[in-house]
């Protein structure tokens, strides 16, 4: 079984564009439920099925399943809850981890928060001056609720 360990903070200042260069991500789901998640990711030229479990803390059981493009362009257009999710993310390495700044589009425009995965729940890190509040246990943005919800109706 994956663990997936993972600390989620928002973006403060824009400091971190100058870091890595964009990927457009489009992701929906099969089931958005609690513990139950399904997810289809589009990520460039290549596409992702992933499943996850329920939340202990910031740790969770995960699952990703590589499936061929044109699966997941079918699937997100015909099986999936709408609308799509649609961001650009930014990988960026600092002190030996990699910061995900994902900058949303659409619906959720405006909205820009960076996600750390960790090995372990207590693990140490240096927190970017970039980076801000930290919203790990706040529901409201993870990637499953802002389809239903999405930031621009806060």
């Amino acid at each position: 079984m994956g663990i997936e360990i993972e600390r989620k903070f928002l973006v403060v200042s824009d400091r971190w564009q100058q870091l890595a260069q964009p990927v457009f991500m489009r992701q929906a789901y099969i089931s958005s439920t609690p513990g139950r998640v399904v997810r289809v990711r589009i990520e460039g030229q290549s596409a992702m099925l992933t499943l996850k479990g329920k939340s202990s803390g910031i740790s969770r059981g995960e699952w990703e399943y590589p499936i061929p493009l044109i699966d997941a362009e079918e699937l997100l257009s015909t099986l999936c809850e709408q609308p799509i999710i649609e961001k650009n993310r930014y990988r960026i390495d600092l002190d030996g981890l990699v910061w995900e700044v994902d900058e949303f589009v659409g619906e959720n425009a405006g909205l820009v928060v960076a996600e750390l995965e960790l090995q372990s729940e207590s693990q140490a890190f240096i927190k970017p001056d970039w980076v801000g509040e930290e919203i790990s246990h706040d529901h409201r943005y993870a990637n499953a609720n802002l389809f239903k919800h999405p930031y621009s109706r806060w």
